[in-house]
């Protein structure tokens, strides 16, 4: 699809501490496989270490890469025991961020709405609040049929960076698709097309909002050129069929 939950800021871009590096000496085969994505072999990993050895802050870091490994694999409520490990009993300020950021969108996409309040409260009020957040809860109201919430949520994640191609691409895309303002639709997919030229995500909601204005010829150019860069793309696949009128 054209929304999307991460993009250029992946929950795994944020950096721990030396300490935490330290840490994850002794899981170092299984961060390989998890920052190369291959996330179950990634978890096969973490799950293989007898943890007898570990020490308190080594366990930590480990619940703190099977959270995440779990999330990436969508086992959300095995994902959860992880993650609230690390919230309650982790040291280290970034780490716990992250996990809160990661419990919030799980109890979105799970219909537990008010726990994933909880969360971002927690996080507001730590100072934590950033586009990233923001762009994740947008996402999630997206995926459980609340447009309007996930509007919201954009619109809060552009004001902290008006910049944030993520929050441009798929704000426009909902205002495009749902017929709301294709008019802003249109200018946000062109400023997410302008910085990042090469996401075809990006080219295909460009098109799209074109397309929802009724501007045909310029829908097909962009879409085309999304085509060309992710052909397999389900979203894009459906969007140049009914662009081009065209069977694949």
């Amino acid at each position: 699809m054209a929304v999307h939950y991460i993009d250029e800021h992946e929950p795994d871009d944020i950096k721990g501490s030396i300490q935490s590096a330290k840490n994850a000496e002794k899981i170092t085969e299984g961060i390989r496989y998890y920052n190369n994505k291959d996330w179950n072999n990634a978890l096969k990993e973490f799950l293989s270490k007898d943890t007898a050895g570990f020490s308190y802050d080594e366990k930590i870091e480990l619940a703190y890469y099977l959270g995440l490994c779990y999330t990436k694999l969508e086992k959300y409520e095995e994902a959860l025991v992880f993650l609230e490990q690390v919230v309650t009993s982790g040291t280290d300020v970034l780490r716990i961020f992250q996990c809160r950021m990661a419990l919030a969108y799980i109890y979105v996409i799970t219909d537990r709405l008010k726990m994933a309040e909880y969360e971002l409260t927690r996080l507001q009020s730590g100072g934590f609040e950033s586009p990233l957040l923001y762009n994740t809860l947008a996402y999630a109201a997206y995926l459980q049929k609340q447009p309007k919430t996930a509007l919201e949520f954009y619109e809060k994640a552009l004001e902290i960076d008006s910049n944030n191609t993520t929050a441009m691409n798929s704000m426009g895309y909902i205002l495009a698709d749902s017929g709301k303002d294709v008019s802003r639709a249109i200018r946000l997919c062109r400023r997410a097309v302008d910085i990042k030229p090469n996401r075809a995500a990006y080219l295909d909601s460009l098109g799209w909002a074109y397309f929802k204005s009724g501007d045909t010829y310029e829908a097909r150019i962009w879409i085309e050129k999304a085509f060309e860069l992710a052909p397999e793309e389900k979203e894009i696949k459906r969007h140049f069929r009914i662009v081009t009128g065209g069977m694949l």
